[in-house]
């Protein structure tokens, strides 16, 4: 049996037989594979795979997603890593596409996020509960209640403040709620100074729990800087493009949309 499967950046796998030994670079994906039921398949994960908590206790990490532990990789010999090209350096990717079979995601937005899960369903034979979720996931937003054209600046980071610009998978979601992006640029993460947060004056800011944990001394440093409602938001639930989607409409409509 011969599978050949086309990954997001155009890479083609190619498989002999569905993997047994699958090693997942990327928390939200690492994450998918467990509502996948692979358990006995994944058997590698990095630091920051923290969902399930099980796995993240259980599983052997391979290093972060931006320094990998290719001695632990060449131990574990997989047939199949799971890798995506924001999260994990470009020079990592190809060097383990010289030696193994890598699936590598591109997610810019819902689309994107779709076709990836389609891409693992099938290359790990669980198509039917794939599709079974994103069928669930596409009703979600589409019944999703959403806000006026409320502007909001989305932090991820602090010293220096850093916002998610327009070509992210968390400015897509926004956009499914409504909103719109204050960071107006064409580039994926920008950096902003104090000064420019209080001229654009946003109706909000969000600070994201990840990857930098923002907390309420912070969100009281910036409620100074601007009329802007500062409210801490789950960065898991803006930025994570795997089975997470299927509780974005629960997290929005019953904890965050209230607070607004």
């Amino acid at each position: 049996m011969n599978l050949e499967f086309k990954d997001q950046i155009n890479h083609v796998i190619r498989l002999d037989r569905t993997p047994k030994r699958i090693i997942s670079l990327v928390p939200s994906q690492t994450e998918f594979l467990s509502y996948l039921n692979l358990d006995d398949q994944v058997i590698g994960i990095t630091k920051f795979c923290v969902h399930p908590q099980n796995w993240f206790k259980q599983k052997t990490r391979v290093g972060g997603t931006k320094n990998i532990d290719f001695n632990k990789i060449v131990d574990l010999n997989p047939d199949l890593i799971i890798a995506n090209k924001e999260e994990n350096s470009q020079a990592d990717i190809e060097n383990l596409q010289s030696k193994y079979q890598v699936y590598t995601s591109n997610i810019a937005n819902l689309a994107d996020a779709f076709q990836m899960m389609e891409d693992i369903g099938g290359i790990v034979n669980r198509f039917e509960k794939t599709k079974d979720l994103i069928s669930e996931i596409k009703k979600d937003f589409s019944e999703l209640k959403t806000v006026e054209r409320k502007s909001v600046l989305y932090l991820i980071w602090q010293d220096p403040y850093m916002t998610a610009g327009q070509e992210t998978f968390i400015n897509a979601m926004l956009t499914m709620c409504g909103l719109k992006n204050a960071d107006v640029s064409n580039q994926r993460y920008n950096e902003i100074s104090e000064e420019a947060i209080a001229q654009l004056n946003p109706d909000y800011i969000f600070l994201s729990s990840e990857p930098y944990p923002f907390k309420l001394k912070h969100a009281e440093k910036l409620r100074s800087l601007s009329n802007a409602k500062v409210v801490l938001v789950d960065g898991e639930m803006f930025s994570w493009y795997g089975n997470r989607l299927n509780m974005f409409k629960t997290y929005w409509e019953h904890t965050l949309l209230p607070s607004l």
